[in-house]
């Protein structure tokens, strides 16, 4: 079986390029066609070769994102990516154009395991964890397809990033590398529904990504309703991981809110979060939830939003509500690899 060339460090493929009887200097111009001019085939590799190429072919794979649909918003410059990969599974990605730059949200699986009754990404499961390389190669994909640099990314798409754990660190490491694309730990975000044994994981590690922690509820009898995690580590449980993250790391948290009408919208919900949330160093982030054709939930309104706001705001809790983007391409994660599978449109 051919090995994973874009999911090796530096220093793994320097190691195996010598023990292939190769110089040294190989490894680095192999590495920078991986990871900055985002290669995705030796053939590209045009100062190496053709045996020198044909020889990496034998050796080697190159794990790569194909565009199989392309989705661009009239509303905004947002667009979505559904990628088919290596072994014809699918996932999606989006770009989204902010003042400050380019972010790509990227999936971490195919598909999810958690099964939130409000997410189309977990309704057909996980299929398989994303390799490091795959996870790269979405970002590198939408580069080449836009000829941009890309600023932030948030791992907030299909799948749970910490039940990936180990492929996610290493797409970390690969991503912010001097050698690669470079992009800074503190524009990565890394979103969870609270695995908390991999948050204390987490902490080890002396992160400066941000976290991101899909709460969605002030209390164990909504958020287990919704989110089935809820069941193996409640809210208390999962607020205390956070608090150890925040005054361990001096990094804020960012807890997602998908406000849904009738569910956890309301002057209780908002007043139950702000006690329990009070004195952690975290922000709040309300976002008017997706709406999926296989569930009944619907997205509050833009006055329950702010009004939810201003009552966590009156605790002192730092709060936005997120600008929905991409609401005619349908850019909430799981969509379009459902659709696609369907044989529908998106």
């Amino acid at each position: 079986m051919k090995q994973d060339i874009k999911s090796l460090t530096l220093q793994e493929l320097t190691t195996q390029i010598v023990d292939l009887g190769l110089p040294k200097f190989r490894a680095g111009q192999i590495y920078s066609w991986l990871h900055k001019q985002c290669a995705e085939s030796f053939e590209e590799m045009t100062n190496l070769s053709k045996d020198l190429r044909a020889k990496l072919d034998e050796v080697y794979e190159i794990k790569n994102c194909q565009i199989e649909r392309k989705y661009e918003s009239k509303i905004d410059d947002t667009k979505k990516y559904l990628f088919r990969l290596n072994d014809g599974e699918f996932i999606e990605s989006v770009l989204m154009k902010y003042k400050y730059g380019y972010t790509v949200c990227v999936s971490s699986q195919v598909g999810c395991n958690m099964k939130c009754s409000f997410c189309a990404s977990t309704i057909d499961g996980c299929v398989r964890n994303l390799a490091p390389s795959e996870i790269l190669s979405q970002v590198y994909a939408i580069t080449r397809d836009n000829d941009i640099r890309v600023s932030h990314i948030v791992l907030m798409g299909m799948g749970e990033p910490l039940d990936n754990y180990e492929n996610v660190l290493r797409f970390l490491e690969l991503i912010s590398n001097d050698d690669g694309l470079n992009i800074s730990a503190r524009h990565i975000s890394i979103s969870t529904c609270g695995i908390v044994p991999r948050i204390y994981d987490l902490i080890e590690q002396h992160p400066q990504f941000t976290l991101s922690v899909s709460l969605h509820a002030p209390n164990d009898e909504i958020r287990s309703r919704i989110m089935p995690v809820n069941k193996k580590w409640g809210v208390d449980e999962l607020l205390e991981a956070c608090r150890t993250y925040t005054e361990t790391t001096s990094r804020r948290i960012s807890f997602e809110y998908a406000m849904m009408d009738g569910v956890n919208d309301t002057d209780e919900c908002a007043r139950e979060l702000r006690q329990k949330l009070k004195g952690t160093l975290c922000h709040v982030n309300l976002i008017p939830a997706n709406e999926v054709r296989e569930n009944d939930y619907k997205r509050s309104s833009l006055e329950r939003l702010e009004a939810f706001s201003k009552i966590l705001e009156a605790g002192g809790i730092t709060t936005t509500i997120r600008r929905s983007l991409g609401g005619d391409i349908d850019a909430s994660c799981g969509q379009l690899r459902r659709n696609h599978k369907e044989g529908g449109e998106a």
